[in-house]
C-alpha cells in the first residue's frame, strides 16, 4: 500500500503493530460459502407473504431484487463514497460534521468510535460516515464533492423510504399486527445511514471489520458492493452472503423481533475484513423513541429505554446484552 494510501486511513491502522479486533477462538472456523447463494431471494415487486414468512422466520435476513433502485444511481454513490474516503483522514475530520459525523473503530460507542472496555482496546478495522436521513437538507456548503454526495443520498434515501415502509407493511400483516401500530413502530424521521468502507488486511478473514452482534433496528436494509465480506450466523455456523450486482440485503432487527413477539428472528451477522477494501452502504430505521413496544414475550419498553441499556451494557460489561435484558419473567 502506498504512503498516499494510508493517508486515508486512521493512523491507529497504519502502525507496525495494529490492535485490531481479531475473531475469538469458538468463531475461528472456515465459514460455509455456497456458490448458489443461500440467501432466500424476495422478488420486491411480488412479496409473496409466504416467501417472507419463511425467509424471516428461518433466516431474518434475505435478499432483494427488482426493488426499483437505479444501477446509475448506486454506482455513483459507491463511487462518491469511494472519493470522501480517500481523502487524507485529518480532512475528513475536519470537512465531515454535523449533521453527518465521521467514525471509525467501533461506532456504537463513541463519537470517533473508540471502545475501551477494561483496559482492552477492541477495535473494528472500519471508518464510517453516518448521517440522518431528514437532516440532509441542512447539509449545504461551498464543498462541490460534499454537495453532490449530499444529493445523492437525498435521492437514495426516498427509495430507502418506499422499500421500507412496503416491507414492514408486508411484515406487518404476517405477524397479524394492529395497522394503528404502524406510526409509531415505524417512524421514518428516525431514517439514518452509515456508508462503511471496511479497511484491506494482510491476513483476510481474520480480522472484524465488524464483530458479530444483531442490529438494534426494526429493519436494516444494506447495499455492499463487489468486494464481499458479510456473513450471517445460521444453525450455529457462519455463512458467507456473497455479493450480487443490483441486490439489497434486508435484515431484521431486534425491535421487529420483539413486535413479532419472536415470531421473526434479528439477524446475529459480522463483516470480516478482505484483502480489498469494502464499500457498504446500510439503512437503518427504528420505532419512535418513546413510543411503547408491546410484546407477548418481552416487558412494555420504549426504543429510548433499550437503546439506553444497550449503550450501557457496552460501556461497562463490552458486549449487547439485547432483547434479554426486557425479557418477561
Amino acid at each position: 500500500m502506498s504512503q498516499q494510501d494510508l493517508s486515508s486511513y486512521p493512523p491507529l491502522f497504519v502502525q507496525p503493530s495494529e490492535p485490531a479486533r481479531t475473531v475469538e477462538p469458538a468463531d475461528s472456523f472456515p465459514p460455509i460459502s455456497d456458490e448458489s447463494d443461500p440467501l432466500p431471494c424476495i422478488d420486491f415487486q411480488k412479496l409473496n407473504p409466504e416467501e417472507i414468512d419463511k425467509a424471516c422466520k428461518d433466516w431474518g435476513m434475505f435478499r432483494l431484487v427488482n426493488h426499483g433502485i437505479p444501477v446509475e444511481l448506486t454506482a455513483q454513490l459507491q463511487e462518491q463514497s469511494k472519493n470522501l474516503f480517500s481523502l487524507p483522514f485529518e480532512s475528513k475530520q475536519a470537512s465531515l460534521q454535523s449533521p453527518m459525523s465521521y467514525f471509525w473503530g467501533t461506532p456504537a460507542l463513541t463519537p470517533n468510535g473508540v471502545a475501551i472496555t477494561k483496559g482492552f482496546q477492541k477495535v473494528n478495522r472500519v471508518e464510517g460516515i453516518f448521517m440522518i436521513l431528514n437532516q440532509l437538507p441542512q447539509m449545504l456548503g461551498d464543498d462541490p464533492m460534499l454537495n453532490s454526495f449530499r444529493s445523492l443520498m437525498e435521492e437514495y434515501g426516498k427509495h430507502m423510504g418506499r422499500l421500507g415502509r412496503c416491507i414492514f407493511e408486508a411484515l406487518r400483516k404476517n405477524v397479524g399486527m394492529d395497522p394503528a401500530l404502524s406510526q409509531q413502530y415505524l417512524s421514518e424521521s428516525t431514517g439514518m445511514f452509515r456508508v462503511y468502507r471496511y479497511l484491506r488486511c494482510s491476513e483476510p478473514n481474520k480480522t472484524e471489520g465488524l464483530g458479530s452482534h444483531t442490529d438494534s433496528t426494526v429493519l436494516s436494509i444494506l447495499n455492499q458492493d463487489e468486494v464481499g465480506g458479510l456473513q450471517i450466523c445460521k444453525d450455529d455456523r457462519w455463512i458467507e452472503i456473497r455479493p450480487i450486482t443490483n441486490t439489497l440485503v434486508v435484515n431484521l432487527g431486534d425491535m421487529f423481533q420483539a413486535m413479532s413477539n419472536d415470531e421473526y428472528k434479528s439477524a446475529k451477522h459480522r463483516v470480516m475484513n478482505k484483502g480489498e477494501e469494502r464499500i457498504s452502504i446500510c439503512y437503518f430505521v427504528f420505532p419512535e423513541d418513546d413510543g411503547v413496544i408491546q410484546s407477548t414475550k418481552y416487558k412494555p419498553f420504549t426504543y429510548k429505554d433499550f437503546r439506553a441499556k444497550v449503550q450501557e451494557d457496552l460501556k461497562t460489561i463490552g458486549f449487547k446484552v439485547g432483547l434479554q435484558r426486557f425479557r418477561a419473567s
